[in-house]
């Protein structure tokens, strides 16, 4: 690993545009009356504040972690239909899904997004006999206007050469089908970037201490930022609570007799190495309503998830022995033993998703947004899928748009006067991204590795030409983090004045994928660190 020497942020060059210090952030949080102020930097927070900027709102952002620290960079990865949707007769919701899927890795995030094959094995004795799966995955691509070809059923040996590892003992045929594959703690984060480029101002690490209240209404909230101690407060004409797990939490802070609005369910996922390569994912059905998968993902196999009520503290929520147990057990129905060694585990996570109140199996419950509001005026929404996070803020700013008096109608653009299909920041043809980074190396150096170039196209699109500048100017941003990872060190440079970054955690577990691919060793740890702390 190379040993960096001091890199100033890049804000001492004048060209640079990076982001103002947090002391400035938090004397702009302070100093103004904001139309909107959202708590939560997950998915939902982050989309709706995107939204709400766009309408011509005054909008401030804040998270007490980083952005999509928790559930938000925890799911599986996937923008989809909802295959499963079909099974409780959803077709609506999948036709919905299917729109919101194709818009985001065709319109919005191309740069971003990846289409990925999925072949569900039908096994003998299987919960899915061969004919109903492939009449469903036909229905699937039906939905989706056969925009991604037509569902449709191949043979085991067929199936068994894009998938090495694929178990064979009793298969009897396997259905195909077609969604996209993001790594969504870089598809929040654009999203940050979209909000703050439609005039938000954001804040990450500063946590809610209390609310403001005038006259009984929920007028704004008292602040800490975590990284150096330093309270302040931001006064919102409208506050909306979108802290996920969290969200009765801070509805108590409100009102402390609020019943609870939501339970919760844990979704656990492994990140294994791959023993060989694989051209498609897997999505094993495990009995009526569940579907285990295994996507390749990142160079390497994502595997889960589990679906189980959690009843703790949203803060402890973690992978433990039998969720682990579990995972490759439900994976061997499909997946030869070698691959599913334990040895071969990089990285675990869990994330906990948000669902309406109620009895009932969690593995059944609807995915679906509910928007509350409170009786001091705080407007709380949870609930949802990444695949509809567009939709999800589109439909709070129509809540806002309704509210009793129309307190911020007259301030806002129509949702409907309003560009769909948006993109978000760096979009462009990852491929010639990539190939651009290749030829266009600096003339007396090396060339950029071709790793290294696929991966900063599909995690930055055409942003990764500042980030190859940055290398170009100084060869010691040009290495790698690790030698067995494509990222180099003008990431971590970049993350930290570009893309909010305060942690070594935020740069490797979010911002690269350092961790997942169980790289963040000590010696990398310390080394983005000490780049972290260049920052002024």
């Amino acid at each position: 690993m190379t040993t960096l020497q001091s890199v100033p942020a890049l804000g001492t060059h004048p060209a640079s545009g990076s982001l103002p210090s947090r002391a400035e952030t938090r004397e702009q949080l302070s100093r103004a009356t904001y139309d909107l102020l959202v708590i939560g930097g997950g998915i939902l927070g982050i989309s709706t504040a995107w939204h709400a900027a766009q309408s011509g709102l005054r909008v401030a952002l804040v998270d007490a972690g980083d952005f999509a620290g928790a559930t938000s960079s925890a799911s599986s990865k996937l923008l989809h239909g909802g295959l499963r949707y079909l099974q409780t007769g959803a077709v609506k919701l999948v036709a919905e899904n299917h729109f919101e899927r194709r818009a985001v890795s065709r319109e919005v995030a191309p740069h971003l997004a990846n289409p990925l094959t999925f072949y569900l094995p039908v096994y003998k004795g299987g919960p899915h006999g061969a004919a109903k799966l492939g009449a469903g995955v036909f229905a699937y691509s039906a939905l989706s206007a056969f925009g991604d070809g037509v569902g449709h059923v191949i043979s085991p040996a067929k199936a068994q050469r894009d998938v090495p590892e694929l178990r064979t003992d009793g298969l009897k045929a396997v259905a195909v089908y077609r969604d996209d594959q993001m790594n969504d703690a870089r598809m929040a984060l654009m999203t940050v970037r979209a909000a703050v480029d439609a005039g938000a101002v954001v804040l990450n690490h500063a946590a809610v201490t209390g609310l403001r209240f005038t006259r009984g209404r929920v007028t704004g909230a008292e602040l800490k930022d975590s990284t150096d101690g330093t309270e302040f407060g931001v006064d919102a004409r409208l506050v909306l609570n979108a802290t996920g797990p969290w969200v009765d939490h801070l509805r108590k802070m409100e009102d402390p007799n609020a019943a609870p609005s939501i339970r919760l369910s844990k979704g656990a996922h492994l990140v294994l190495k791959r023993t060989r390569p694989w051209r498609a994912a897997l999505a094993t059905p495990i009995d009526k309503y569940r579907i285990t998968f295994a996507l390749p993902w990142e160079d390497m196999l994502l595997l889960g998830t589990t679906d189980e009520e959690y009843e703790g503290d949203p803060a402890d929520v973690s992978v433990t022995e039998a969720d682990t147990a579990q995972i490759l057990d439900e994976a061997a129905f499909s997946i030869k033993d070698q691959q599913l060694s334990r040895d071969l585990i990089t990285y675990s996570f869990a994330g906990l998703r948000v669902l309406p109140g109620g009895p009932g199996d969690t593995s059944k419950a609807k995915r679906e947004t509910v928007v509350t509001e409170g009786r001091g005026g705080m407007l709380s929404v949870a609930g949802g899928k990444w695949t509809t996070f567009r939709h999800i803020g589109r439909t709070v700013m129509n809540k806002l748009a309704a509210l009793p008096g129309h307190p911020l109608a007259e301030d806002m653009e129509p949702m409907n006067r309003l560009p769909r299909k948006l993109p978000l920041p760096g979009i462009a043809n990852p491929n010639a991204v990539a190939h651009r980074l290749l030829i266009d190396g600096p003339a007396p150096g090396p060339r950029m590795a071709p790793d290294t170039a696929r991966h900063l196209a599909t995690h930055y699109g055409s942003l990764a030409f500042d980030i190859a500048r940055l290398a170009n100017e100084n060869p010691e941003l040009a290495e790698r983090v690790h030698p067995d990872a494509p990222e180099i060190w003008a990431q971590v440079a970049y993350a930290r004045d570009h893309e909010w970054a305060e942690t070594a955690d935020d740069v490797l577990r979010r911002r690269t994928t350092l961790t997942i691919r169980g790289l963040a060793t000590d010696d990398v740890r310390e080394g983005v660190e000490k780049l972290l702390a260049d920052r002024d």
